[in-house]
């Protein structure tokens, strides 16, 4: 499994682990207390580094190449997944996913940004980063389920929207505008989950929701820290410093009230247990779900509107 720097004291005391109880096992030989110590080392070094935890550091957990995407949270939470494709006017973008499933007793329409888990199958879904051509998709998909009154989630997981000269041409900002302006009207609740990246307008094109839910070590800004450092400090190696600076954590988003709910993680991340991250969106999805479905329309689309107008903390 892939780590991280600060991730190497753990790794380094699990193999140790392994290595003894594998030794153990083979010359028959009972080194039960001496594996137990350093079981309770580690979950105390664990507990340690991953509450300290920097804001560049969640950035890293949040890009970790096997982290749960969207696919995987559909097969873990939902049934009957049947994939819908196409804008109906450029093509199929496969950096967004969309289709109809079932989760729980709610029938709903699932957006999602979608990455791979290698460069192969990152290449084949452009890294997460839609074309104007994936928000077109998401809109048509919402409004299908508009029209036949589902629930809409949405899964938010990409560095940003593709920034390439075709996506431009297309029309990638308008797009994304006109996705965000709908997604206003949309008469159907709509629950948005941030489970890994949320960058920038790419992350806005599929983001409006009368609920914000955000995974624990998840982050959501308004341009990448390497974008930030390129901009501010002419150099991308100050990333650390602006993802500090940009309070683009899941923390710092609950005190500013730019999203509803943290959802836990499994203690390191969602790469580590994919079942219990699984089970925790979950439960957040059909509680709020519940909650909104028992809301007339009109009074969801005031409270959708009202909730935007309130983001913000200004001081004069």
């Amino acid at each position: 499994m892939q780590y991280w720097d600060f991730e190497k004291p753990i790794v380094e005391l699990e193999n140790k682990i392994k290595e003894l109880t594998e030794f153990s096992a083979t010359k028959q030989i009972d080194l039960s207390s001496e594996i137990e110590k350093l079981k309770d080392k580690l979950r105390s070094l664990k507990k340690n580094i991953y509450s300290n935890l920097t804001p560049w550091q969640k950035v890293q957990i949040a890009r970790h190449f096997q982290r749960p995407t969207t696919l995987d949270y559909i097969e873990f939470l939902m049934e009957d997944f049947l994939e819908l494709h196409g804008d109906r006017l450029y093509g199929d973008d496969k950096a967004i996913v969309c289709g109809i499933a079932s989760l729980d007793r709610f029938k709903v329409v699932v957006v999602g940004h979608q990455k791979g888990k290698d460069t192969k199958e990152n290449i084949e879904r452009n890294f997460g980063c839609a074309h104007p051509e994936g928000y077109r998709k998401a809109l048509r998909i919402m409004k299908l389920g508009e029209k036949f009154s589902l629930p809409i989630i949405c899964f938010i997981d990409t560095p940003g929207a593709y920034p390439g000269i075709g996506a431009e041409e297309r029309g990638q900002a308008q797009a994304i505008a006109e996705n965000i302006r709908e997604m206003f009207t949309l008469h159907t609740p709509i629950v948005v989950a941030v489970i890994g990246e949320g960058g920038s307008g790419g992350a806005l094109g599929i983001g409006v929701g009368d609920k914000v839910l955000i995974m624990e070590y998840a982050y959501y800004s308004v341009i990448s820290p390497e974008g930030c450092a390129a901009i501010l400090w002419k150099d991308a190696k100050k990333a650390p410093q602006a993802a500090e600076t940009l309070r683009l954590t899941a923390q710092d988003l609950i005190r500013f009230k730019i999203v509803d709910e943290i959802i836990p993680e499994p203690e390191g991340g969602a790469h580590r247990n994919y079942q219990e991250a699984a089970d925790n969106l979950k439960e957040a999805l059909i509680r709020n779900l519940t909650l909104l479905t028992e809301i007339d329309l009109d009074t969801l689309l005031k409270n959708r509107y009202d909730k935007y107008r309130r983001i913000g903390i200004f001081k004069e």
